[in-house]
C-alpha cells in the first residue's frame, strides 16, 4: 500500500522539462491589453492575477495608450522597469495583433506566454494562418506558449492566471487537472474541490499550439506535491507521444482520464477492423494500456481521484475487497456495482467469519460483505478482523453519518487497519453530518465518498489502477519471423502464404486458374471443400456470392464454379473446410493518430454488427496479448462454452504479436486482417486473409 500525504507547494524542476517553470511558477507576469475598464478581458485578467497570487509575483500591465493609467507602453518598457526579463506574458488582445506581440515578448526575453483570445484554428482559414504564425514564433524563439483560446491556469493559494472570477473558491490540494479546454479545466476543478479534493494545478490547453498535454504530464511527473492527475482528452495530434508520457507518468502517480467523442464515428477503412475501431474506443483502450484509469464521466473521475490522490495499491493481478457496511441496502448496491465492474469480493475465510460472529449479531451477513447492523462499540474490531483476512487487499466501509453512534474516521483510526491496507469510506446522510465526518476523515488522509455508487466507483478505480500496473510489469517481446515482402495488391492466397510464414495456421488450399485446375485441386483436397473467388480487389467475398461451402461432389463443384464465373472471377481458390468452432476477427490497422493498432473480437460476417472488440497498440507484449480477449463481453464463448473449444492464450498471443510486428516492420501495409480466425478443437485456423496497402503503396506493386 502507498499512502500519499498532501504537500503545499509545487517543486522546482531542473530535469530538462523545467522550461515550464516560467509558465506555472512565474515570479513576474505582464498582461498585454491591460485596462481600467472593468469589462475588458485584460482588466479582468490583471485583477485576477493580483488577487489570486500570494504576493510573491510582480505584475505589469501593457497598453500602448495607457501610460497615464499606470501601464507600460510596451513589453520592452516593462522589462526595463523590472530590471530583468519577465517570466510570463499573458496576451489578452485581439487575435490579429497576437503574433507580433508574442514575437516582441520573446525578443525581450520572456520565456513563457499564454494567449486567451480565440479566432485562430477554430475560426477558419484566416485563423489557421494566424495560428501557423504563432507556431513559427515558438519554434524560432523557444518561448513556451499555452493556448491560444484558453481561459488560463491556476495554482490555488499561489498563482491565478484565469479570467474566471470564481477560481478563488477552488481549494488547494494535490490533484492536477490537465484539460483540453479551459472550460473543462474549470468545470472539473470546481467539481473536485466541492468533493473535498483540492487542486494543485489546473491547466486548460486550448488549441495547444506549443504546450501539449504530454508536456504538462511530463512536467507533473517529477512534482512530489502532485499525487494524481486528471486528464481530459478531446482530440490527439500525436498519439505515440501521449501514450509514452502516460506510460512514464503512471508508473509514478495515477492518471485518471476522460475521453470525449463517444458518438464520433471516424471514417472507416475498407476492412472490418477499421469499422470496429472508432477513434473514441481506440483512444480509451490505448490510454488504458499505457497506464491510465479511464472513466466514463466527470462524476466517476471525481470519485476515482478522491481515492487515488490519497492512496494507491501496489501492482496486483486481482485485488480482493473486504466490504463492511452498517446498512444492508446500501451495502448491496456497493457490492452489485463492484461485481459488475469486475472487482473481486472474496468470501472471507472460516476463521475470519468465526471471529466476526463473536462481534456481531447472529442475523447479520458476515461472509463478505460484512453487515454490522447499526454500528456500535465493536465496529473498530470488525474492521480489524476483516482487514486481517488473507484475501482482503482493500477495506471499503459504508455507513450513514450517525454522530451519536459512531465516528467512522475514529473507528478506522482505532482499528489500526490503515497500516495494513488502503481504507476507503462511503458516508451518507445530511450535508452537515457528512461534511463533519468528511473533515475528520481528511485529517487522517482517508478517502471519503458520498453514497454507495461513488464508493464503488472509487474502489473500482483503485483496483483498476493496480491491475493496469500489474499488466504492464511484463515487457518481454516476441517478434515475427523474418518474412519476405509481399507484392501489392495481395489476394487471399498470397495473404495466407504470408500468415503461414508468420506461424499462423491456414487451411490446405489450391489456386486454380481454370476449371481443369479446379477439378484437379478438388481431388487433392480433403472434403468438404470451399470454393472462393480469388481477386485482390474483392474484400467482402460473401456479399457478392463469392464463397461456396460444403462442396462434396464434382457436380456441386461445377455449380459453384458456374456461380463464380457469373461474377467474373479471375481465378478460384479451393480449400479444405475447417471444423466447427467460434469465429474471431484479428486485425492490425494503421491508425492515423496512434499508428498500428490491434483489433480482436467476435468475427465472421456479423463482426461489425456485434462490435464486441478489444483494442491494443501495435507494440503489445505477449502477456498483454494473451489476456486481451478477456475484455470481450462474450469471452465465455472462448473457454469451453457448452462443450465448445477452449482458447490457447499463448497461441493467440503469438499470432497477435506476429501480425502486429509485421505491420510495424512494413510501412507499405495499412491493414492486415484475419476474419474469420476460427477457434476449433485443434486450435486457431485463419479462414480468410485481407492485406491492404497504405495510401502510398495501395495502387502500385511494391517489392
Amino acid at each position: 500500500m502507498t499512502t500519499i500525504s498532501p504537500q503545499s507547494h509545487l517543486a522546482k524542476f531542473t530535469d530538462g522539462v523545467g522550461s515550464l517553470d516560467p509558465m506555472f511558477r512565474p515570479e513576474s507576469i505582464a498582461v498585454f491589453g491591460a485596462s481600467l475598464s472593468p469589462g475588458k478581458l485584460g482588466s479582468v485578467m490583471l485583477d485576477a492575477i493580483e488577487r489570486g497570487s500570494d504576493g510573491s509575483i510582480s505584475t505589469f500591465g501593457i497598453n500602448p495608450r495607457g501610460a497615464e493609467d499606470g501601464f507600460h507602453p510596451s513589453i520592452a518598457a516593462a522589462t526595463q522597469s523590472h530590471g530583468a526579463p519577465i517570466d510570463l506574458a499573458v496576451l489578452c488582445i485581439p487575435a490579429a495583433a497576437t503574433p507580433s506581440a508574442l514575437r516582441d515578448a520573446a525578443e525581450c526575453g520572456v520565456r513563457a506566454a499564454l494567449i486567451c483570445a480565440g479566432g485562430f484554428a477554430e475560426a477558419g482559414a484566416e485563423g489557421i494562418e494566424l495560428q501557423h504564425r504563432l507556431k513559427s514564433i515558438t519554434d524560432e524563439t523557444g518561448i513556451r506558449l499555452l493556448g491560444p483560446n484558453t481561459s488560463g491556469f491556476f495554482l490555488p493559494g499561489r498563482t491565478t492566471v484565469s479570467f474566471v472570477p470564481t477560481v478563488q473558491h477552488i481549494a488547494s490540494g494535490t490533484v492536477a487537472v490537465v484539460a483540453a479546454s479551459g472550460g473543462m479545466n474549470h468545470a472539473l476543478s470546481f467539481l473536485l474541490s466541492e468533493s473535498g479534493v483540492g487542486i494543485g494545478l489546473g491547466v486548460g490547453l486550448g488549441n495547444g499550439v506549443d504546450v501539449t498535454n504530454s508536456d504538462v504530464l511530463r512536467y507533473l511527473q517529477h512534482d512530489d506535491a502532485i499525487t494524481a492527475i486528471a486528464l481530459h482528452v478531446e482530440s490527439i495530434e500525436d498519439g505515440p507521444t501521449l501514450l509514452s508520457a502516460i506510460r512514464d507518468v503512471s508508473t509514478v502517480k495515477p492518471v485518471v482520464a476522460i475521453v470525449v467523442g463517444r458518438s464520433d464515428v471516424s471514417a472507416f477503412s475498407e476492412s472490418h477492423t477499421g469499422a470496429l475501431a472508432t477513434s473514441w474506443r481506440t483512444t480509451r483502450a490505448l490510454l488504458t494500456e499505457a497506464g491510465a484509469v479511464v472513466v466514463d464521466d466527470e462524476h466517476q473521475l471525481v470519485d476515482a481521484l478522491a481515492v487515488l490522490s490519497r492512496t494507491r495499491l501496489p501492482a496486483t493481478e486481482s485485488p480482493g475487497i473486504g466490504l463492511v457496511t452498517a446498512q444492508a441496502g446500501p451495502g448491496l448496491m456497493v457490492l452489485d456495482a463492484l461485481l459488475a465492474g469486475g472487482v473481486r469480493v472474496p468470501t472471507l475465510s472460516d476463521t475470519t467469519q468465526r471471529k466476526l460472529s463473536d462481534l456481531l449479531p447472529p442475523l447479520t451477513y458476515q461472509a463478505n460483505p460484512v453487515d454490522t447492523g447499526r454500528p456500535g462499540k465493536s465496529f473498530a474490531s470488525v474492521l480489524a478482523v476483516t482487514a486481517q483476512d488473507s484475501e482482503v487487499d482493500v477495506l471499503a466501509v459504508y455507513a450513514l453519518a450517525e454522530p451519536d453512534a459512531i465516528d467512522l474516521a475514529t473507528a478506522v483510526d482505532e482499528s489500526s487497519v490503515r497500516a495494513q491496507l488502503p481504507v476507503v469510506l462511503g458516508i451518507g446522510g445530511p450535508r452537515v453530518a457528512v461534511s463533519t465526518a468528511t473533515t475528520s476523515a481528511a485529517e487522517l488522509a482517508l478517502p471519503v465518498l458520498a453514497g454507495p455508487t461513488s464508493l464503488a466507483n472509487g474502489v473500482r478505480a483503485l483496483v483498476d489502477d493496480a491491475k493496469i500496473q500489474f499488466g504492464r510489469r511484463y515487457t518481454e517481446e516476441f517478434r515475427s519471423p523474418n518474412t519476405p515482402l509481399v507484392s501489392l495488391p495481395v489476394d487471399e492466397a498470397a495473404g495466407k502464404d504470408l500468415l503461414d510464414a508468420l506461424g499462423i495456421r491456414t487451411p490446405d488450399r489450391r489456386v486454380a486458374h481454370n476449371r481443369a485446375d479446379a477439378h484437379q485441386a478438388f481431388t487433392e483436397l480433403q472434403h468438404p471443400v470451399v470454393a472462393k473467388i480469388l481477386d485482390a480487389s474483392v474484400l467482402h467475398k460473401t456479399e457478392i456470392g463469392g464463397v461456396h461451402l460444403f462442396i462434396r461432389t464434382k457436380q456441386e463443384l461445377d455449380a459453384a464454379l458456374d456461380s463464380l464465373d457469373e461474377i467474373n472471377a479471375p481465378a478460384y481458390l479451393l480449400e479444405s473446410m475447417a471444423g466447427p468452432g467460434v469465429d474471431l476477427v484479428l486485425g492490425v490497422r494503421r491508425d492515423p493518430v496512434f499508428g498500428p493498432i490491434i483489433v480482436a473480437g467476435l468475427g465472421g460476417t456479423a463482426a461489425e454488427a456485434i462490435g464486441d472488440v478489444a483494442i491494443r497498440s501495435g507494440h503489445v507484449t505477449l502477456s498483454a496479448a494473451a489476456t486481451m480477449l478477456d475484455d470481450l463481453h462474450t469471452s465465455a464463448l472462448l473457454h469451453g462454452w457448452r462443450g465448445g473449444p477452449s482458447l490457447d492464450r499463448d497461441e493467440f498471443a503469438r499470432a497477435t504479436v506476429a501480425l502486429a510486428g509485421y505491420v510495424l516492420d512494413h510501412e507499405e501495409i495499412g491493414d492486415l486482417e484475419i476474419n474469420p480466425l476460427r477457434l476449433t478443437e485443434n486450435g486457431l485456423v485463419a479462414l480468410d486473409a485481407v492485406v491492404v496497402g497504405t495510401s502510398r503503396f495501395a495502387n502500385e506493386g511494391h517489392q
